[in-house]
């Protein structure tokens, strides 16, 4: 039996002083306000391990370069080094094999390696004038091949992301009753085509801002339909490059921290010293904390969601709680995860204890002490 008595609890929704944490084996078995001998004493605050639901890459390997086990293995542990110990391996724009690909490997690792929750793929179904970086000869409509390979039966969660302009109505509703995650980017849509799509059961919006018909007075396009919709889940790369802090803020004040979720977006450079990586060949350099191309295209994040949990503290104003919570339980409930976010009984054993600047102290999985630092 593991005794954990931090200074702070954050369960997953509130903070609290005063209490005891005991774990057995990968489980919670009870959260208690009364002493227990022998507790571990712990110098911060306590918090569920981040949940992170777009992860490119990290430790220097990237999954579209390798869709295999021993990748999400690599980029599992170099993100567990910054708290985070659930991801969602996410794999960009590329063909039908690598898409099999992918999806064997998640399969293969879930549940046999630490901190692989499910997968998430980021197109091929995309806007062409919003693609980014996305490969412009890998994008396609959505078919009913598609459709077979997404909807085969799976014991974890996936999650795809899609332009509303690239997948016919009765595609999109097939996904939703099979319980497919959709989320709505990379794309040109209008207000009403972005709407029509969250009423027939699109779940929210990856990296909001980014990739996506804007806001402006006339026509809100997605952006002002996510703003506006209390029910759409929304991630947000808060790095302080990709979105405005006053952006960001924004956001924050229109969507709060229960629908708002703090994403990496990480690629390959994230847990490795290597300041430059190859994407389908081209090379893609770190300068001044942006991964950019050689003409200056945004390539993901070089973004730790322990770094984006203290930008939402300094950026957002957002209380220490509320920081955690769009890292923690709100990614956790997106994805019908119940036993991730929180700290409670009958939960994952999935800790990370954060000190007074938010930075990591100690990383728990399954009730193990994985990283930790004086």
């Amino acid at each position: 039996m593991l005794a954990l008595a931090p200074d702070w609890l954050f369960d997953g929704a509130r903070m609290a002083q005063g209490l005891t944490v005991m774990v057995e084996g990968e489980r919670i078995v009870a959260v208690t306000a009364q002493d227990v001998e022998g507790a571990v004493k712990l110098d911060g605050v306590l918090a569920p391990g981040l949940i992170d639901v777009q992860v490119n890459g990290g430790g220097g390997v990237l999954f579209n370069d390798a869709p295999t086990a021993e990748t999400l293995r690599t980029m599992a542990a170099a993100h567990r080094a910054f708290g985070v110990t659930g991801i969602m391996p996410t794999l960009i724009t590329d063909d039908r094999t690598r898409m099999g690909a992918a999806l064997e490997a998640v399969a293969t690792a879930v549940g046999a390696v630490d901190g692989i929750v499910g997968l998430h793929l980021e197109g091929p179904w995309l806007s062409g004038p919003r693609r980014g970086v996305h490969p412009e000869k890998y994008l396609r409509m959505f078919d009913d091949e598609d459709l077979q390979f997404l909807t085969a039966p799976r014991s974890f969660p996936l999650m795809v992301t899609l332009a509303p302009e690239c997948i016919a109505f009765r595609h999109l509703k097939a996904l939703v009753a099979a319980g497919v995650i959709v989320c709505l980017g990379h794309t040109a849509a209008d207000v009403k085509q972005v709407q029509a799509f969250l009423a027939a059961g699109a779940r929210g919006f990856t990296h909001l801002y980014n990739a996506m018909s804007q806001l402006q007075g006339r026509e809100p396009g997605a952006v002002g339909a996510a703003l506006l919709d209390a029910d759409a889940w929304t991630g947000l790369i808060l790095d302080g490059i990709h979105v405005h802090p006053e952006s960001a803020r924004l956001a924050f004040l229109c969507k709060g921290a229960g629908k708002l979720m703090l994403v990496s977006d990480a690629m390959a450079t994230i847990g490795s010293r290597d300041p430059s990586m190859k994407l389908f060949g081209e090379t893609i350099t770190l300068k001044d904390g942006a991964l950019r191309t050689a003409d200056g295209v945004l390539a993901g994040a070089h973004l730790a969601l322990s770094d984006a949990v203290r930008n939402a503290a300094t950026m957002l104003g957002a209380s220490v709680g509320d920081a955690l919570r769009m890292a923690s339980l709100t990614p956790a409930e997106f994805l019908g995860v119940g036993d991730r976010g929180r700290i409670e009984s009958g939960g994952r054993a999935d800790f990370v204890l954060l000190g007074a600047q938010l930075e990591v102290r100690g990383v728990w999985v399954g009730g193990r002490l994985e990283a930790s630092s004086p």
